[in-house]
């Protein structure tokens, strides 16, 4: 793609790099940027600049947050003895917009597998292990995508809890196997929750 300016071509390979949008898509953000007033775009700018700098990621649960504690564990009004396992952020936005859930996340960071270089020592599973062992958890869902990956790391982890007064569950089939939990509608999802079961039932 030739364009008339350097800079606009910096743009336009800068927006490229973000997932799903291709040159002609970025070229149009840009080239709508361009119509913009300058505040508007310094505001744009600075949203996203600030947004990068300041994030940080709860010291508890591992999900984002404008604080060191996030507004879901810093919430008494949330069930914090149920926490719900999930493999990244996008499962918690997905679990969250279904209204169901009440309880507090565990955000792991990823799924074991070893095809992919990616080891327990690789994801938030001591954090977990700990939270068990020091806080009152009554019930552990774990919300993972249903897939050999996804069941791998639950075994690992019902291992790693063998000997804790915690009862261990997971969402119920209702996401079919192989399938990816931020695709799931709400409904299937919320079902899924609901009518979750004792992970003995669910990982041989």
């Amino acid at each position: 793609m030739i364009l008339p300016s350097s800079l606009l071509q910096n743009a336009v390979d800068s927006f490229a790099q973000l997932p799903g949008i291709g040159k002609k898509t970025a070229l149009r953000l840009v080239l709508h940027l361009l119509k913009q007033d300058t505040p508007e775009v310094e505001h744009f700018s600075e949203t996203i600049s600030k947004m990068r700098r300041e994030i940080v990621f709860c010291k508890r649960c591992h999900n984002i947050s404008d604080n060191s504690t996030c507004s879901t564990c810093s919430n008494k009004l949330r069930n914090q003895k149920l926490i719900c396992v999930v493999e990244n952020i996008r499962d918690v936005i997905a679990i969250e917009n279904t209204q169901q859930f009440n309880g507090t996340f565990h955000v792991l960071g990823g799924i074991i597998s070893p095809l992919d270089g990616v080891g327990p020592n690789d994801l938030n599973i001591d954090s977990l292990v700990e939270r068990v062992a020091t806080e009152e958890v009554e019930e552990l869902i774990f919300a993972l995508n249903p897939n050999i990956q996804g069941d791998t790391t639950i075994y690992y982890i019902q291992k790693k809890l063998q000997g804790k007064n915690c009862k261990v569950t997971t969402i119920a089939r209702g996401i079919a196997f192989g399938g990816e939990l931020e695709f799931a509608d709400e409904m299937t999802l919320a079902k899924s929750l609901t009518n979750r079961l004792p992970v003995q039932q669910y990982v041989k």
